[in-house]
């Protein structure tokens, strides 16, 4: 779930940007200076990209945190995926924002066979 505040923020930037679009469509009818356009191309992509970054960041980054830290704590040391959890708890401070959404996918695989272990050596 998306905070509040920072859907907000990430609405009133896309709304910045959907007015610099919309300008930029307009410089294109009215045929004015390239060089004008690209710096409006490129305000707008910065707006596109600190948006990104800030729901990948606030979201993905918070939620991967919390995923690695309950895996961590939920193997027993001998759950069979052990040194791939330790691998991706020592990636996490130096993840790239690219690659966040890959990772929160292999720990929650992580996290789920991790749970079917403890599930099946619970019923024994």
């Amino acid at each position: 779930m998306i905070p509040r505040d920072l859907s907000k923020d990430i609405k009133t930037r896309l709304q910045s940007i959907s007015g610099q679009l919309n300008g930029l469509i307009k410089m294109l009818d009215e045929n004015k200076d390239p060089e004008k356009i690209l710096i409006q191309f490129k305000a707008a992509q910065k707006g596109l990209d600190k948006a990104h970054f800030l729901l990948l960041d606030e979201v993905y980054r918070k939620a991967l945190a919390i995923t690695i830290s309950e895996t961590v704590e939920a193997c027993p040391g001998n759950c069979g995926n052990e040194e791939r959890i330790e691998f991706i708890r020592k990636q996490f401070p130096d993840l790239e924002l690219n690659s966040l959404t890959d990772k929160m996918k292999e720990i929650d695989e992580l996290k789920r066979r991790l749970e079917s272990y403890i599930s099946e050596n619970r019923s024994e």
